[in-house]
């Protein structure tokens, strides 16, 4: 392989080095939130009443919260926690499958809990009126009466209703299927002598500094599709909206003709307002405080409805609220009519790879059962895919290789003149039928293979807590062996995320992958120049300690393909007559190592 080559494939290491380490080193730096006096009149045209807010309770523990209302339980196979008769929040959700931590005893994961919490996150529903009626209707702090069933079960409804005293009836029905998403009709009965006009909504809010708030890498706050077109502000994005609403509060507005869907989201779990299909709506993203505390928040705003005397009328929206299971999205996208409801699943910029490797690798682990050799087998396709110009790229670098004792010949008759080494070089190349530049191309369509099987580790729900063999219990956790403790033989632990020694903090798996690396470029004797022969020696440990804290899942990829590309290169090369002396090049290695000292 020569210089050109080389240099070629070493922009490219570089390049995918950089492109990890940036967004992680140096994020891009939020947007400055305009003050009242720098904004336009348009934005102040933009201000849009909003919707009741609850005020924050005292902060007290999540069970003395839950304690201060009436409650209807919530009993599902995948949902268990309780609706506040108060206001009829839906604001006490545990995640029935799934824990906090891998740790034995771990409680539950909880997605909602109640204001007066630590951390409330909740969603409500109301009916607002035209400007200047003073008619009582339900808000998030309404005195509902329930009606028959006290528990809310798959196959047991519950009714919750309330009389504003001025002939209005109200009434909630909450329903819920077998997994997570609830349906609820609102519905009022006039039994006054006039017409009257009212605007259903419901709204989900999150209160509180949401867990990685200036994550770059992975989308956690808003999401929603509004007639075919995604739309994701982060959390931090959501601060810094042009319009402004009553209290100062940020908010963006979105019409939806035909639909849609709103909500918030973290990594692996969601929850979001889903109206029926084909129904117009207004969808808002706002951000503002409750006292000191943030809330971020999305709302769903129907026309208005209006009520003639003596009629009844209803609304039905959805709530989803639970994990982003990718096949529960798709089942809900497909039989409820929710375009691109499995892109809450943050599929990144390579989604056209992303979800076809997460579909293969789902498929596998069906069969398999264990997501970590599902990824091994994963790997073995891939090479087998790109075989064909993984074959053409290695029988260039054999023939590349063999050239050598010319190229040499070349380069001594050309002496300082490069115009004449390249010409000479060129039509030696065109001579012998060689692409100089073919062994970088199976190594650049790894690359956003590599990103994608980064994203389904990182963002799917999947591959979250699974375990594969040994001590790797969860594939998107780094390795938790440690170098550090001679792999648990000594009487310590292993450093904590973030602090100065977890980049030393390696595991077997990266250890592993560093060494297949090396052994890798062993397969060719080192570079003539001393400048280039010292990043090739380096590399593999850079990209050992570098990827030693990323999902032990993708490490394991990394070392599975190593190795077989190392298998590939070898009975290749050795097929074109090449003698390959891996031996001979790591003591080499080591030789002009001591040399060198």
């Amino acid at each position: 392989m020569d210089n050109q080559n080389r240099n070629m494939i070493l922009a490219i290491a570089l390049s995918l080095v950089v492109f990890i380490g940036w967004y992680a080193i140096f994020p891009p730096e939020p947007p400055q939130e305009p003050t009242p006096a720098e904004q336009t009149a348009e934005q102040r045209e933009a201000q849009e009443p909003q919707a009741p807010t609850l005020p924050q309770d005292p902060v007290a523990e999540r069970a003395e919260a839950l304690g201060q209302t009436q409650r209807i339980k919530v009993e599902s196979p995948l949902l268990t926690g309780s609706i506040s008769v108060k206001g009829g929040r839906i604001d006490d959700l545990h995640l029935n499958a799934f824990k906090e931590t891998i740790e034995p005893g771990s409680d539950t994961v909880v997605l909602f809990s109640p204001t007066g919490s630590a951390e409330p996150y909740f969603a409500t529903y109301g009916w607002l009126v035209a400007p200047g009626s003073d008619t009582p209707t339900p808000n998030p702090n309404t005195p509902w009466q329930v009606e028959g069933a006290d528990t809310l079960t798959p196959d047991s409804p519950v009714t919750l209703s309330w009389d504003n005293g001025d002939g209005l009836t109200f009434r909630r029905v909450i329903s819920l299927d077998d997994r997570y998403m609830f349906t609820i009709e609102q519905t009022v009965e006039n039994t006054t002598d006039a017409s009257v006009s009212l605007i259903p909504y419901g709204y989900v809010a999150r209160r509180g500094t949401p867990p990685d708030a200036h994550n770059r890498l992975v989308h956690e706050g808003g999401i929603g599709a509004a007639d075919g077109t995604l739309t994701y502000p982060g959390w931090e994005d959501m601060e810094d909206f042009e319009g402004v609403g009553p209290n100062g509060a940020r908010f963006e507005k979105i019409d939806v003709t035909e639909t849609g869907w709103i909500g918030l989201t973290g990594k692996y779990f969601m929850a979001a307002m889903v109206p029926e299909f084909g129904q117009p709506f207004e969808a808002f993203y706002r951000y503002g405080t409750v006292g000191q505390t943030p809330e971020h928040q999305t709302e769903v705003r129907l026309p208005a409805v209006d009520v003639a005397a003596g009629e009844t009328a209803s609304v039905t929206t959805r709530l989803f609220a639970g994990a982003k299971e990718v096949k529960t999205l798709q089942h809900y996208r497909d039989t409820l009519n929710i375009p691109q409801f499995d892109d809450a699943v943050d599929w990144g910029w390579f989604y056209f790879l992303t979800k076809p490797i997460f579909e293969v690798l789902h498929w596998l682990q069906g069969h398999i059962g264990n997501m970590g050799w599902s990824i091994i087998l994963l790997t073995c396709l891939i090479k087998a895919v790109l075989f064909p110009l993984a074959y053409k790229s290695y029988v260039s670098m054999s023939k590349m290789k063999k050239l050598q004792p010319e190229m040499e010949a070349l380069k001594k008759r050309a002496g300082d003149d490069r115009m004449k080494l390249q010409q000479e070089m060129m039509a030696l190349y065109k001579k012998e039928k060689v692409n100089p530049a073919a062994g970088c191309l199976p190594i650049l369509l790894q690359i956003p293979v590599f990103f994608s099987l980064y994203k389904v580790l990182t963002v799917t729900l999947e591959m979250r807590h699974a375990p594969f063999i040994w001590w790797i219990h969860d594939l998107s956790a780094p390795d938790p062996t440690s170098i550090l403790n001679l792999f648990g033989l000594l009487p310590w632990g292993v450093p904590e995320a973030g602090s100065m020694f977890a980049l030393l903090s390696i595991g077997v798996f990266p250890i592993l992958m560093g060494v297949t690396m090396w052994l890798q470029q062993k397969l060719n004797p080192a570079p003539a120049d001393a400048t280039q022969a010292m990043i090739f020696a380096w590399m593999p440990w850079v990209f050992m300690f570098m990827l030693g804290s990323f999902a032990s899942g993708l490490v394991i990829y990394w070392c599975a393909n190593n190795i077989l590309t190392f298998a590939q290169q070898y009975a290749i090369m050795r097929s074109q007559g090449v003698d390959v002396d891996v031996f001979g090049n790591v003591k080499r290695s080591f030789k002009r190592k001591k040399k060198d000292a």
